[in-house]
């Protein structure tokens, strides 16, 4: 059995939960995984990495995790679901004072 076979396991693992746990499915997500090991896999062998596919197991998972938080940075997904919450259930969040408003102050 060869460890390639690692690469359907992941993306239809994941494919499974999305579906149970949101009950739908995006196959743009599902078919993303499956190319990002497989361009992984392909700089690796190129570069003579041993155990290429444990390495893009992990590096896959690297990728991913910061490509969210970019993401989520970029679209300030922090402030756009606060403003969510405000609105839908009304929440009152307390202003706190940040480190950058006291140096501001100071400088003042």
């Amino acid at each position: 059995m060869s460890l390639r076979l690692l690469y359907i396991i992941t993306p239809v693992s994941g494919f499974l939960k999305n579906y149970l746990k949101y009950k739908r499915v995006n196959l743009a997500t599902f078919a993303r995984t499956p190319l990002v090991y497989f361009l992984i896999d392909l700089f690796l062998s190129w570069l003579r990495i041993r155990s290429p596919v444990l390495w893009s197991l992990i590096l896959e998972r690297w990728f991913f995790f910061y490509y969210k938080i970019v993401r989520a940075y970029w679209l300030d997904v922090y402030h756009v679901r606060r403003e969510k919450y405000i609105k839908k259930y009304g929440l009152r969040y307390e202003e706190k004072i940040t480190w950058w408003d006291t140096i501001q102050d100071c400088v003042a």
